[in-house]
């Protein structure tokens, strides 16, 4: 059958189940009600201290075909996820579905895992590097999960994605289970993305390399929903966690796109008082960040809210006081970890109030202003950010579809070119973010307007910006590059890509030799 954006997709697929069809950005309500975790509870005098991870696999217990979760917050830098499967594997566990938030080289070790048969599901929102390759070319039986970030906490929250045992890579701890990213050897930040794990996983483990004194201060994750505590050597290297500095790009083109970026944001009428923006921690968006707080510098106006993945730059805008709050899902390098830690306008959230649909409201339907990237985009203005030129999968939706859909201006920042590839294709290989809620695309060669935004264009084009037609960027970017070859792929789906709602709006097949 085929979705709302035209995208062929299967009734049914084994190992994932009937198919519901992406109908639309908002077409597919809430049909369920949000689970109740499990009441627990805890004596006096009882100890959730337990002596190393074999230990507690004995008390939960830990049993064949359970599905195990793990957040992201120490990215490349993690070392809970591998420790964990390793006692999996060395207790002869087998059948086991692990829902990690994102999925970085340093997992590579997962390979063999599957292959042995301990693990035999993923549910994901990201995936990067030698895991992501060996699923591309058919390594599971059954397909992965590609969820957004809202659409995990959505999951989780309705009961779709059921947690037997959540662990929980904690910076810091105490010996009753009170969490915090901000203190320890391996401070990573928010543990905004752990927040749903924690609050309806059956049971929920905390392994921490820093034991602090009772009780701990401050809190993210407390202790009512903490049933174990583990103390391990090391639970992440702090040069894979965070970078110490993230910085603009210097590139000229990349500094030409932000620059249109940020001169569409104005031309928008958006650079006022009450501006709330949410960007990345790549070097060209941390340029549109740069060139927008120029233009707030020179009228003198003072935003709202930054939100998303923060960086070093969106907190010195706050402490310059040209954002009032920031709203930290996940920080990205020292100075976020810094600030949350002494800044009362710094406020740690979850990924639920981040971007789930199936909430009273989440922060991104408060954006004004969101920057995205892609790997490749289409005349529709569908967004891919799966898979590569070459149909590898490497990388995923993360926040990226929940905040086009909440933002009032959805930018997408991309070079016309890239690896000598036009980056517009007439379909794109794996449909991501849906293009009904992306407004504009903004390159060095110009930019363009979806149609269906009608009088932006208009305000674009009188404010002397160079508004074209995706199709002209298309024709111009082929005049430079030839047309790319349609890439051929097998017939085995590896991985459905679930849209926020929990709709499907694409599949990934096996990658072609």
């Amino acid at each position: 059958m085929k979705n709302a954006i035209g995208r062929e997709i299967p009734e049914y697929i084994e190992g994932y189940g009937q198919v519901v069809p992406y109908a639309g950005a908002f077409a597919t309500p809430p049909n369920r009600q949000r689970q109740s975790p499990p009441v627990k509870w805890n004596k006096p005098g009882e100890s959730k201290l337990i002596a190393g991870l074999e230990a507690v696999f004995r008390r939960v217990p830990v049993k064949d075909g359970m599905t195990l979760s793990f957040h992201h917050h120490f990215r490349n830098g993690d070392g809970v996820v591998n420790m964990v499967l390793t006692t999996a594997a060395k207790l002869g566990l087998k059948n086991l579905k692990v829902a990690l938030s994102s999925i970085f080289p340093v997992h590579a070790p997962l390979i063999e895992h599957i292959q042995n048969g301990v693990v035999t599901a993923l549910d994901t929102n990201y995936m990067s590097g030698p895991v992501a390759e060996a699923v591309s070319r058919g390594l599971l039986a059954q397909p992965v999960i590609m969820r957004t970030h809202g659409g995990r906490a959505r999951a989780i929250e309705c009961g779709q994605l059921k947690i037997d045992v959540a662990f929980i890579a904690a910076p810091a701890a105490d010996n009753y289970g009170n969490l915090n990213g901000v203190q320890g050897p391996a401070a990573c930040g928010s543990l905004g993305y752990a927040f749903p794990d924690a609050e309806y996983a059956d049971c929920v483990v905390a392994v921490t390399d820093h034991l602090a004194e009772y009780p701990l201060s401050p809190v993210s994750i407390p202790q009512t929903r903490v049933d174990y505590v583990v103390v391990v050597d090391r639970v992440g290297d702090p040069q894979g966690i965070v970078s110490g500095t993230t910085r603009i790009t210097k590139e000229p083109v990349g500094l030409k796109i932000a620059s249109l970026a940020a001169k569409v944001i104005e031309a928008a009428g958006l650079i006022q008082d009450g501006l709330s923006f949410q960007t990345g921690a790549g070097g060209a968006s941390l340029a549109v960040a740069h060139y927008v707080r120029q233009k707030m510098e020179q009228t003198g106006v003072r935003g709202s809210f930054a939100l998303g993945g923060i960086t070093g730059y969106l907190v010195d805008m706050l402490e310059k006081g040209l954002f009032q709050k920031i709203l930290d899902v996940q920080g990205f390098d020292l100075e976020a970890i810094r600030s949350l830690t002494a800044n009362p306008n710094h406020l740690e959230i979850g990924a639920g109030f981040y971007a789930s649909p199936f909430t009273s409201g989440c922060a991104v339907n408060k954006l004004d202003v969101v920057i995205l990237g892609a790997t490749e985009i289409d005349t529709d203005f569908h967004v891919n950010v799966v898979t590569g030129s070459n149909g590898m999968i490497m990388g995923g939706s993360g926040g990226h579809s929940d905040a086009a859909a909440g933002a009032k201006l959805t930018i997408v920042v991309a070079n016309l070119l890239r690896s000598r590839l036009p980056i517009i294709v007439d379909n794109v290989l794996t449909a991501t973010t849906p293009g009904e809620t992306v407004d504009v695309l903004v390159t060095e060669r110009g930019i363009a307007v979806n149609p269906g935004r009608e009088s932006l264009r208009q305000q674009l084009t009188a404010a002397g910006l160079p508004v074209k037609t995706i199709q002209e960027l298309k024709e111009m970017a082929e005049q430079i590059a030839e047309k790319p070859k349609a890439i051929q792929t097998g017939e085995k789906i590896v991985a459905v890509v679930e849209y926020r709602d929990g709709t499907m709006i694409d599949v990934v097949r096996q990658m072609g030799d």
